[in-house]
């Protein structure tokens, strides 16, 4: 794939498919999972560990993403009888599933592993829900919590809604334009078994919902799920010989923030996030362009948050991404379908993972198994995506990722089939 013209190669090629994902696991997406994060994450770190066709020896390094809510590698990989040769568990949210792939790569690149398990395991509804909704309280308000909550920001939409009002004066972006994305993710999520709410809206039921925190509708805000979900990480020489199709590791970007990751909105312009910041490296990165992009995985933990990536990551016009994402583009058949498990707003809340899971099978032309599989080994695809039909997508070469904590701090990964 020729690099795009307008974009300059700032680091090394011969990172740029010299790794894969070699394994997906998750849990089932519940409400109640009558499970601890230890269980859960042990659970999706062997389905992983099945789907790569490897075993536990395999592995020798765990890392893994929590906040405050999940548990740590090393029980995990007792649990599974992995001896490590490294392991980390990193204190993030939404950006971190890109992040510890890049850094995934850089420790085996480094020698000091050679096959890598991340995962993130969460009861993001019968435990801690962010905003301390949950079964447990919010933890006591301390550090910098005292700064925050002084603006009334206690929820990840109170934080972000002066980003979503800020671009809708800014650039004219209508609510019903943003619904949209909660009504094209539950028609893919209405194909998806393993999604939590199956049922399709439209943009008058987004619309028609109580206000949250303006301007955020109840359906404009994701589903909260207990789960666990992990992936497994290698070089493409080790990959060769694993079960799976290859699914190449283009490049990546992790934890990139605007100038204050802090209070951004002191580093304006406010309707700007990360993204804008961390596309300087991503596609230089990976030597492609939007343009080269089939599907995209954007973190929608609101209708927003989705609209605002993939406009700054450049797959439309900065102020057009209102119209990117209602027009049709992002729909399966669309021109670039986006979240085709339905995503953080209908499959269910991970923090990221279960996107990346999700394009790495629709890679592996397996997103669809209810379709027959035919004498070449290769499913055979209705894409038929009325509700309850196909979701796969038609000769899915390249995906792209894009990770999310807050407006300030992203992460990204390009994906490629072989």
């Amino acid at each position: 794939m020729p690099l795009p013209k307008d974009v300059e190669t700032t680091t090394p090629k011969y990172l740029r498919d010299k790794y894969a994902i070699v394994g997906v696991g998750e849990t089932s997406y519940t409400r109640g999972s009558g499970r601890s994060t230890r269980a859960l994450a042990t659970w999706a770190v062997k389905n992983a560990i099945l789907d790569a066709g490897l075993t536990p020896a395999d592995i020798d390094a765990v890392l893994s993403y929590q906040s405050g809510d999940s548990t740590f590698a090393p029980f995990v990989a007792g649990d599974l009888g992995i001896r490590l040769n490294f392991f980390m568990d990193v204190f993030g949210g939404g950006s971190s599933t890109e992040a510890l792939t890049g850094m995934a790569i850089g420790l085996i690149e480094a020698g000091m592993c050679k096959t890598v398990a991340i995962f993130r395991a969460m009861n993001g509804f019968s435990q801690v829900r962010i905003g301390g909704t949950g079964a447990r309280s919010a933890p006591p308000i301390t550090g910098d919590m005292l700064h925050s909550r002084a603006y009334g920001w206690q929820s990840a939409g109170q934080m972000f809604a002066p980003t979503f009002m800020r671009h809708m004066f800014d650039y004219g972006t209508r609510p019903e334009q943003v619904a949209a994305v909660k009504a094209i993710h539950s028609e893919h999520a209405s194909n998806n078994p393993k999604a939590y709410y199956k049922k399709r809206y439209t943009v008058e039921d987004v619309l028609r919902s109580r206000i949250i925190t303006k301007p955020l509708h109840l359906l404009d805000c994701c589903v909260e799920t207990d789960n666990g979900t992990a992936i497994i990480v290698t070089s493409a020489e080790r990959a060769r010989d694993c079960r799976q199709p290859l699914v190449l590791i283009r490049g990546v970007v992790g934890r990139c923030t605007k100038p204050r990751a802090d209070m951004h909105y002191e580093a304006g312009p406010i309707s700007t996030v990360a993204g804008a910041y961390a596309r300087e490296i991503l596609w230089p990165n990976a030597g492609v362009g939007p343009a080269d992009v089939d599907l995209t995985g954007a973190y929608d933990a609101f209708t927003f948050t989705a609209m605002l990536q993939l406009e700054d990551y450049g797959f439309c016009k900065k102020g057009e991404g209102g119209e990117y994402v209602s027009d049709g583009t992002i729909r399966l058949g669309g021109r670039r379908p986006n979240n085709t498990s339905g995503g953080h707003l209908c499959e269910g809340y991970t923090h990221g993972m279960n996107m990346v899971i999700e394009n790495v099978r629709q890679l592996r032309a397996e997103a669809d198994d209810s379709c027959p599989v035919g004498e070449d080994g290769r499913r055979r695809h209705t894409f038929d995506y009325r509700e309850g039909g196909c979701r796969q997508v038609r000769s899915a070469e390249v995906s792209a990722n894009l990770g999310w904590a807050t407006p300030a701090t992203g992460s990204a990964m390009v994906l490629r089939r072989l």
